[in-house]
């Protein structure tokens, strides 16, 4: 435990650049890892979750070494190059890590058990073991209830493509189909109701995937070979970013620019959802990274204080800003009028309950904030108060909860404490630090 007193009144000044965005590294490893050629990765962030994915790979039989200034080497092993590890995979609290790992392991010819840390056990994985048994795999797992859990024994073998309607919005089942169904037999097709983050399908195409879109379909066949590019170039995370725009939107004089921020369109509704709330948000400096054509967009956001407003925030958006929900809770504390976030429901299965952490801590600082259900499904409504009190705060273990907590507590009339801060280093381990040194 790493309590922190938050120290409220401070003005954010300075342009930043942020450590590379984790969805898309832990992709770039991945790919990386089977493909045939060295891919050298920059901008890699060092977090847990990466940590995890890394260590995978090394036991998988994959060479890595790691440079200076963030530089990851990956010695491809090819498509069918992975080895049998010694003994069990732990992927401690990362649930891409696992989610992702399930696809490509369904398709090895070697038997493995993946162990997740006490958090990630909690959390359901039947939404991606059902259909990589359709296709094929001998998978099992800890039931409880309706659902199956970590730890998950896996061996794969050989698939069969399958055509497949996603029936939550889940960009980690998504991506685990799709790489499962690069060794497929025939073609497989994941069907999205709603789109969500589309890195998996970025990626490989620049390892030279059979991949395609047909409508809300992606489609993918067996390939014989990926093909390194050769560098990739990792951009800022844009739900680190997230963090830093709400914390400069709601201080009072504040002003700051983030560079080399990724502009995935998958991935900026937290960026929309803040601009129709009235934030002057700046988009400056567009361009695509490295020189790899067609891959992740990048560029600079230039963010200062404003005033807002309450926005409806509808379900079909709720994909493409799911990480950045408890940020925008505590925007809404500030905004005039009404918020309505609907269809949180999936917040429920992050590392914590982030609905029941965020409304705690909330509450705790004055918030009008509260819950409403109805057809199975649940919005939350937050009535903007326009300023917080500073209260003792909770971290639930959950690394946003925290973050979330700390931009509040900023904001807030007095001082703050939260109980731990050591669940950030999940995914942003100089956060605080960072944070910190943007005081004007």
């Amino acid at each position: 435990m790493k309590p922190f007193n938050i120290l409220p009144g401070l003005t954010l000044k300075g342009r930043i650049i942020l450590p590379g965005d984790k969805s898309i590294a832990h992709r770039a490893l991945i790919l990386g890892a089977i493909s045939s050629g060295v891919t050298t990765l920059d901008n890699f962030p060092e977090n847990n979750d990466l940590a995890a994915t890394l260590d995978t790979f090394l036991r998988l039989g994959v060479k890595i070494k790691k440079g200076k200034k963030g530089k990851v080497i990956i010695f491809g092993k090819g498509l069918n190059g992975l080895q049998k590890p010694q003994g069990s995979l732990f992927v401690a609290e990362s649930g891409t890590t696992f989610r992702l790992l399930l696809g490509l392991l369904a398709a090895q010819e070697f038997g493995v058990k993946l162990t997740a840390g006490k958090s990630l056990s909690k959390r359901p994985m039947l939404r991606v073991i059902q259909p990589l048994r359709k296709m094929g795999a001998f998978i099992k797992s800890r039931r409880s209830g309706v659902d199956e859990y970590p730890p998950v024994f896996i061996k794969g073998g050989n698939l069969k493509g399958i055509t497949y309607k996603i029936p939550v919005a889940s960009a980690q089942v998504k991506s685990a189909i799709i790489l499962a169904g690069l060794y497929a037999q025939g073609q497989t097709k994941v069907i999205e109701i709603v789109q969500t983050r589309d890195h998996t399908e970025r990626m490989l195409k620049v390892f030279k995937a059979k991949i395609k879109h047909e409508g809300n379909a992606i489609v993918i066949e067996k390939r014989r070979a990926l093909i390194s590019p050769g560098g990739i170039y990792i951009p800022g995370d844009l739900s680190s970013a997230a963090f830093f725009m709400v914390a400069v939107i709601i201080l009072s004089g504040s002003e700051i620019l983030l560079k080399d921020i990724s502009l995935n369109p998958s991935r900026l509704g937290v960026v929309r959802v803040l601009k129709r709330m009235g934030a002057h948000i700046n988009i400056v400096g567009r361009h695509v990274g490295m020189n790899l054509s067609g891959f992740e967009p990048l560029g600079d956001i230039a963010v200062r204080s404003s005033e807002l407003k309450a926005t409806r925030v509808r379900r079909r958006e709720v994909p493409s800003l799911i990480d950045e929900l408890p940020i925008l809770m505590v925007a809404s504390c500030f905004a005039r009028g009404e918020t309505v976030l609907e269809g949180v429901k999936e917040l429920r299965v992050k590392e914590a309950d982030r609905v029941s952490s965020m409304l705690e801590n909330l509450r705790r600082m004055g918030a009008d904030i509260r819950v409403a259900r109805s057809n199975r499904t649940e919005n939350i409504i937050i009535k903007g108060v326009g300023k917080l009190k500073g209260a003792s705060l909770r971290s639930f273990g959950d690394h946003r909860t925290a973050m979330s907590a700390i931009i509040a507590g900023l904001a807030a009339s007095g001082k703050s404490r939260i109980d731990d801060v050591s669940c950030i280093n999940k995914s942003f381990p100089g956060f605080v630090n960072l944070l910190m040194s943007l005081q004007g």
